[in-house]
């Protein structure tokens, strides 16, 4: 069994994870959050993955990422000139939940997908300023 440190237990945990389901079809994409004046950026890496094979949704303050990719639509022997003696990559997903800190604007969330890389934009609400209201007094 494998001991996991308190100072890194996260970081074991995800690891220890994907140990065991690598080769299962089944693997938490990397990701880095970063936060700048105006709002927050989130960068997926999804090596082998087109725009069209992920879906990004929110859904009550909570910004999910996920993809069900077949490798093999129909039960090919053969494929491109080969001949396939053992075929196990069939099924590639992930799911990935973050929820969203408070004021952020969901309804201009943005994202952009390149080179294998997602990367969505979440913007801040502009900061609400109290409302001076001018009282007579008599």
């Amino acid at each position: 069994m494998r001991y996991i440190s308190n100072t890194n237990s996260m970081n074991d945990l995800n690891n220890l994870f994907n140990a065991l389901w690598d080769g299962y079809g089944t693997k938490i994409p990397p990701v880095d959050v970063s936060e700048t004046e105006s709002g927050y950026v989130l960068e997926a890496e999804l090596p082998g993955f087109e725009e069209k094979d992920v879906d990004v949704n929110v859904e009550k303050h909570v910004l999910k990422i996920s993809s069900v990719r077949n490798e093999s639509e129909k039960k090919e022997e053969k494929k491109d000139g080969k001949t396939f003696l053992i075929k196990e990559r069939s099924k590639v997903a992930f799911e990935r939940s973050f929820t969203l800190p408070e004021g952020c604007d969901e309804e201009k969330i943005a994202g952009s997908f390149k080179n294998g890389i997602l990367t969505i934009e979440i913007p801040k609400l502009p900061a609400v300023q109290p409302k001076k209201i001018a009282v007579k007094i008599n």
